[in-house]
């Protein structure tokens, strides 16, 4: 297969901190900058699998990075360059502890609780008689708290501000921009024959105190895609949607007997499933961007990434 990057562990000139999430290794320079790198590490169901996948680091980056600049008029964010493939270099900024997810259809694990028979959603209330699939009247907002490790747990906007999670003031602000992005994310995303169905934005405060867009935009990672054609009939037929998303990994996991409960294990990736997702990715980049996926070099993907972060430090 294909060199894929798993891990790093750069030492940096100015380097405080190196924080290890699921898919993306975050380096803290002498909190001024971020160095976000994205690796080959895929993950569901908040568990990071056993194989890489090519290229996937460089399909996310470089989604982000063209969305992060579509939507700067909308909210600032804290993107300064992307000097490789896999990196984005930004402001360094405090995370706030929550995602902000939006969703403007009923599917996955909102579709999952609705079935059960929930009809509140991280505290907002969603009508009877919807099905799979369904455009809500108006997208809502369902913020979970972000883990260190395991699972990201729901939480309602009384109990985000009860835990002071986001002060009231700047939960407003943030609600605004996640409404405002997705709206141009939906707009975006129809240019190209797509419905843009849910996705996560995370938000962060700056050295100046002003609240800024971080981290991933849009990309399959953080988002599901459905295609415009043929929407209206398939739901009229009751049919399942042509997503363009990491979607059907999730639904080849849960096929395989793996939800990321205790006691389940990770089935085989075998390499030909490998390539499989790896086609995929580079499908899900040339959909939502429209153009070409070249590939990076990736003979030693590492020194790479390296040469190219320390040539932006030294400017």
């Amino acid at each position: 297969m294909t060199n894929v990057l798993l891990k790093t562990g750069f030492n940096f000139p100015g380097q405080k901190s190196l924080y290890q999430g699921k898919v993306r290794d975050v380096y803290n320079i002498d909190d001024q900058y971020l160095v976000m790198i994205a690796s080959d590490r895929i993950s569901a169901f908040d568990v990071v699998l056993p194989r890489g996948i090519p290229y996937k680091g460089q399909v996310l980056n470089q989604i982000a990075s063209k969305f992060l600049d579509a939507t700067a008029d909308i909210c600032p964010n804290w993107k300064i360059a992307s000097p490789d493939p896999n990196v984005t270099i930004g402001r360094f900024c405090k995370i706030y502890p929550v995602e902000m997810i939006i969703r403007g259809y009923l599917t996955g694990s909102a579709w999952r609780t609705y079935q059960k028979g929930e009809r509140v959603i991280c505290g907002v209330t969603v009508p009877d008689g919807m099905k799979e699939h369904q455009r809500f009247p108006l997208p809502i907002i369902t913020p979970t708290t972000k883990a260190a490790e395991g699972h990201d747990e729901d939480i309602t906007e009384a109990e985000l501000l009860a835990k002071g999670l986001i002060p009231a003031a700047e939960y407003e602000l943030v609600k605004k921009y996640t409404r405002e992005l997705f709206n141009r994310g939906t707009e975006m995303a129809a240019q190209k024959g797509l419905i843009l169905v849910d996705t996560k934005y995370e938000f962060g405060k700056g050295a100046d105190g002003r609240i800024y867009l971080c981290d991933e935009i849009h990309t399959p990672d953080s988002s599901r895609y459905f295609y415009l054609e043929g929407y209206e009939e398939r739901q009229a037929r009751g049919e399942q949607q042509r997503q363009l998303s990491k979607e059907f990994v999730r639904e080849w996991l849960m096929a395989n007997g793996f939800m990321g409960k205790e006691g389940q294990q990770v089935p085989e990736m075998t390499d030909t499933w490998i390539k499989e997702i790896s086609d995929r990715y580079i499908e899900l980049f040339e959909g939502i961007t429209g153009e070409k996926f070249i590939r990076a070099e990736n003979t030693d993907i590492l020194r790479r990434i390296e040469m190219n972060v320390l040539g932006f430090l030294k400017t």
